[in-house]
């Protein structure tokens, strides 16, 4: 890809010359640039990228319609980044749930379980539900997150005096509403 210097012959200029050059503006530069060349027939793979993608551009241009979304993608953006670029980005990628820290859970009112989550632009939520070693559902409700929003603390409400070997699962969202989810069963030691 060529940048122009400031060139009257290609100052402002955008659109196709051809088959043989594309013309594009971005940030007061002229961007030069060949044809994408496609191929007829697309992998499975490549289809859903392509459907993802189109999903994530509806997001971003939705999102980008309410004032204080769109400012928030703003700040995040780097040079050469738009509010659009983070947004379409934040829609592509999932949290990631780091690891479930039971060290301070006893099956008692008041402990805690540590998460450390993150996402490429922020982690909107994160859910804990614990469930004793049958299946049956003992409490869940939203984790804590800390200043920085990478570590979130649930704290307990419900006593389980047998709690070795529940399950522990947590949820991550994100703004786009993407879903991360671990299962961590609680073992002695």
């Amino acid at each position: 890809m060529a940048q122009s210097k400031t060139n009257l012959i290609t100052l402002g200029l955008s659109g196709k010359l051809g088959n043989t050059l594309i013309f594009s503006q971005r940030y007061g530069k002229t961007i030069v640039s060949v044809p994408p060349s496609y191929k007829p027939e697309q992998s499975e793979k490549q289809k859903a990228q392509r459907l993802k993608f189109q999903a994530a551009m509806a997001y971003a241009k939705a999102a980008l319609q309410n004032p204080e979304t769109k400012a928030a993608y703003t700040a995040a953006a780097k040079e050469g980044q738009n509010a659009l670029n983070v947004a379409v980005a934040d829609m592509m990628h999932a949290p990631v749930i780091h690891g479930i820290n039971l060290d301070n859970y006893y099956g008692k009112p008041g402990d805690t379980i540590l998460i450390k989550a993150t996402d490429d632009f922020m982690v909107a939520s994160v859910t804990v539900e614990i469930y004793d070693r049958n299946g049956g559902f003992i409490e869940g409700g939203n984790a804590t997150a800390n200043e920085k929003g990478t570590e979130w603390t649930y704290t307990a409400t419900t006593g389980s005096d047998d709690f070795y070997g529940n399950k522990v699962t947590v949820k991550a969202m994100d703004m786009p509403a993407n879903l991360s989810e671990k299962v961590q069963i609680i073992t002695p030691g």
